[in-house]
């Protein structure tokens, strides 16, 4: 089964980091996401720039309006995610649990079972899966 872990913490904080800080926190994840890679079982790993290069789209009246920034008002903002191939929901977790060790301050990580839609070259050939009951 596959899920998304979806990474969030404080944009601001995380900013300020230096290249060495940066490049330490990435070093550890890395060790973390060693294993389901290693196995085949670790998909995309992305981490998003940061919120003041985003734009939201909204439909209103089946009109399109286009806003600077996600359309969010929170100091925790969506950082990036990765997707993990487990067996279970419990797997996934234990997978955030280590991530949130490697990665310093604040934040938090949400897991979410997958449905895909378009398969991807992480499928190859494989079936459409089936979400998580």
């Amino acid at each position: 089964m596959l899920y998304a872990v979806l990474c969030y913490n404080d944009e601001k904080a995380v900013s300020t980091w230096t290249e060495e800080e940066d490049a330490a926190c990435m070093a550890r994840l890395g060790k973390v996401q060693d294993e389901l890679r290693h196995d085949g079982r670790l998909g995309p790993v992305v981490r998003l720039q940061n919120t003041t290069e985003a734009k939201t789209l909204r439909k209103a009246n089946g009109e399109h309006v286009v806003f600077d920034g996600p359309f969010a008002e929170t100091k925790e903002q969506f950082l990036g995610f990765y997707v993990a191939d487990v067996d279970t929901i419990e797997e996934a977790v234990n997978f955030a649990k280590k991530l949130a060790v490697a990665n310093p301050g604040l934040g938090s990580y949400e897991i979410r079972p997958l449905r895909v839609y378009l398969p991807s070259a992480l499928l190859g050939d494989a079936a459409i899966a089936e979400p998580a009951e």
